[in-house]
């Protein structure tokens, strides 16, 4: 009875588990996996013929490829940035709209709705308002802030691209962030009020260390959208001007689809993966060591 128990367990967990862990096979694992090994070869991306290479990819990268490691370091100024700054700003709304404000429902409606429309789109409309509405609110007001080539100089570019990032991931953000923040017990707040703690004192050392599991969350969020950022990117700028705004994955784009080389392309995006991995990981195991328990 036991043996037929066990096994009629064990089919019930392969009916409900079984389709996903097979797609899942398929869809994720299998396809990293080929990209491990085309990294390691010199290949087009169509002809039939794959030519093994060793470490010639890597070494290529490391040493020769100029354009990946500018775009390495662009992406890389461009997540400290935009992790600092979504975060902040989320953090800020959410402390904002948890107030008994009248209207707070509307508010993180409004300010939510940034992160529903898709990346490309919300691309081409900043776009738009950078190079018309800006450029014509420059003419009628002759203030500086609006005639800026903000997509034609590369400074200016960069924070482009965090400007619509920020305003894009804050709300996002901002809902689990009001989710942490209400979870915060009243009553210690209160105390600590009577026991004549200032507002700051209170952020400081009861709500911030009390939705740390909040802030752990967002920050992995926040480096994983930066590092992959593409559709901003590519819809505002294409990597210019003169690839000085090119991230990773549009560099990795470029080498694989533009360049048909498929396999220098999966190398770049191996060693970009790691490095995600690996920052990713000591971000989520120091956030996880200042989590306190309310």
């Amino acid at each position: 009875m036991k043996n037929n128990k066990g096994m009629s367990g064990l089919f019930q967990q392969w009916v409900f588990v079984g389709p996903a862990l097979i797609f899942f096979t398929l869809i994720v694992v299998a396809p990293f996996l080929m990209s491990i090994y085309y990294s390691f070869t010199e290949w087009n991306g169509v002809s039939a013929t794959v030519k093994f290479n060793g470490l010639d990819n890597f070494k290529h990268i490391l040493f020769d490829d100029r354009d990946y490691r500018n775009s390495f370091w662009f992406t890389t100024r461009l997540t400290v940035t935009n992790v600092i700054l979504t975060n902040l700003v989320g953090f800020l709304l959410a402390l904002l709209l948890t107030q008994a404000l009248k209207t707070r429902n509307v508010l993180r409606t409004v300010f939510f709705m940034p992160n529903v429309i898709g990346g490309l789109l919300l691309g081409f409309i900043w776009q738009f308002i950078f190079v018309k509405g800006f450029g014509t609110l420059g003419e009628l007001t002759n203030i500086g802030f609006f005639q800026l080539p903000w997509l034609g100089d590369a400074p200016t570019a960069f924070w482009a691209i965090v400007i619509v990032s920020v305003w894009q991931g804050a709300g996002y953000l901002m809902i689990i962030y009001i989710a942490a923040l209400s979870n915060v017990p009243k009553d210690m707040i209160e105390a600590a009020y009577i026991d004549g703690a200032t507002r700051t004192q209170v952020l400081r050392n009861i709500i911030v260390p009390l939705i740390m599991p909040a802030v752990t969350v967002c920050l992995f969020l926040t480096i994983s959208w930066s590092f992959k950022i593409f559709d901003i990117n590519f819809s505002l700028t294409k990597g210019g001007p003169f690839n000085s705004t090119e991230s990773v994955s549009i560099n990795i784009y470029q080498e694989a689809f533009r360049n048909n080389n498929y396999g220098l392309g999966t190398a770049k995006g191996l060693v970009f993966f790691i490095v995600v991995a690996i920052i990713s990981t000591i971000q989520v195991m120091y956030t996880k060591r200042k989590e306190v328990e309310a």
